[in-house]
């Protein structure tokens, strides 16, 4: 059986404790981190060190989780993918993926939401991934459409930051859409 985890550029894995400046270095960024609907003040390198060890001790998998982006050609910590709002008996998730600044543009998103949707997909039964991309995230959006995702609808002045609401837009892909353009995993 291949690793369902490792693609041809990045591999998904556990939190580490020492992934704690990766973290801190994803939040350093307001208008990033704004783009995932995470702005909090700022917190101390100590706080970084203590939220990385909590997330490191999770079993892991369940109903939310999150795992490291990292680069195949040299280990490094790209980002992070999450999965949460799960609905096991309506057969629905959503995920996110943020990519720190200095290693956007390579693939590593997309690789990395299609490692979570075909694990998802395959080996938890869900049905269905829906995602929430604030309007302006062009990169998001674009992102999600080159997954497969349709767009079904959007949330007007639905968040409000930076001093004004912004539009929320609502997508979705059902694995059927997935597994058109995606090998399924095999067991050989």
């Amino acid at each position: 059986m291949n690793d369902m985890w490792v693609g041809g550029k990045v591999r998904l894995r556990g939190v580490e404790p020492d992934d704690w400046e990766g973290f801190r270095a994803l939040a350093q960024h307001t208008v990033d981190v704004r783009n995932a609907d995470l702005v909090e003040p700022p917190r101390s390198a100590e706080g970084f060190r203590s939220w990385t060890a909590d997330r490191a001790g999770r079993a892991p998998g369940g109903e939310a989780f999150r795992l490291v982006i990292e680069t195949v050609a040299d280990q490094a910590f790209a980002g992070s993918v999450t999965v949460g709002e799960t609905d096991p008996r309506a057969g629905r998730f959503r995920t996110g993926t943020v990519i720190a600044r200095d290693r956007r543009g390579n693939g590593y998103a997309t690789e990395a939401t299609a490692l979570i949707l075909t694990y998802m997909f395959a080996e938890q039964r869900y049905n269905k991934c829906e995602v929430e991309i604030h309007a302006f995230n062009d990169a998001s959006l674009a992102l999600y459409r080159k997954l497969g995702f349709v767009e079904e609808g959007r949330l007007r002045q639905h968040e409000f930051f930076a001093g004004g609401y912004h539009d929320v837009v609502l997508m979705g892909l059902t694995a059927d859409e997935h597994w058109a353009v995606h090998e399924r995993p095999s067991v050989r």
